[in-house]
């Protein structure tokens, strides 16, 4: 790799830590800087071990906020959608998968503006939203690291305090992320000797942006910051659809 590639995989790494700290939206840039730089499948190898690492470290500090009721009705559908993108993905043509990503995006994002333009309060607890947003989440977390935005309209949806949404995210994707290693290690075959010796270059970056982000967020009035996670999903969302 040359050095501009460097500076923008780096980046990437620093906007992970951002996104684990609790700024939700932002994770899609690195899915983009990553997928310049790699190609959008392979690069979901070399990212899953940096999120892990980050989860651990969302995990340890939002420990107390997590709403465990929300956690176990969307995690067992999230991994139902995981072997399903196992399936589908491992031989998906990369510009069919690029087109794919930012089509998924772009309708989440119609969708929690929706929910935000009818100031919607009820909670939409029903089955078949639960299950068609975990299903969705789990699909294209394997196919691309996505399930961020997927995940972001869930929590919205509940309604939930900014510290809840953040430390009930953070345990969702740590067991997820740990769950879909085995499948990136033995069936695709894209986290290497290689790669991985490539996230420890960028564990100093990430770190650095966990705690960047933490500060930021601790500024984030709870109001204020449903609005945030929507416009960060929004910019993210752009960047894709355009890349």
């Amino acid at each position: 790799m040359d050095i501009f590639q460097w500076i923008l995989i780096l980046l990437a790494a620093f906007i992970i830590g951002l996104a684990k700290a609790g700024l939700k939206g932002i994770e899609m840039m690195n899915v983009t800087i990553m997928a310049i730089v790699f190609g959008s499948k392979a690069s979901t190898g070399l990212v899953l071990p940096l999120l892990c690492f980050a989860d651990i470290m969302a995990v340890f500090y939002y420990k107390r906020h997590v709403q465990w009721p929300r956690f176990w009705k969307l995690i067992p559908w999230m991994m139902v959608g995981i072997l399903l993108g196992v399936y589908v993905g491992k031989d998906l043509n990369e510009a069919l998968f690029r087109k794919l990503m930012a089509i998924i995006i772009i309708v989440t994002v119609v969708i929690m503006i929706m929910m935000e333009y009818r100031k919607a309060t009820a909670i939409p607890d029903n089955k078949l939203f639960v299950v068609s947003t975990g299903l969705a989440a789990g699909f294209t977390t394997m196919l691309g690291n996505l399930a961020g935005a997927f995940a972001n309209i869930y929590f919205l949806a509940m309604r939930m305090t900014k510290n809840d949404f953040i430390g009930t995210a953070a345990w969702l994707f740590l067991v997820i992320n740990l769950f879909k290693l085995p499948f990136q290690v033995i069936y695709w075959k894209n986290i290497t000797g290689a790669t991985l010796q490539t996230d420890l270059w960028l564990i100093p970056a990430l770190i650095a942006g966990f705690f960047a982000g933490l500060k930021i967020v601790a500024h984030i009035k709870d109001d204020s910051y449903r609005k945030v996670v929507i416009v960060l999903t929004f910019l993210g969302a752009i960047v894709i659809f355009f890349k």
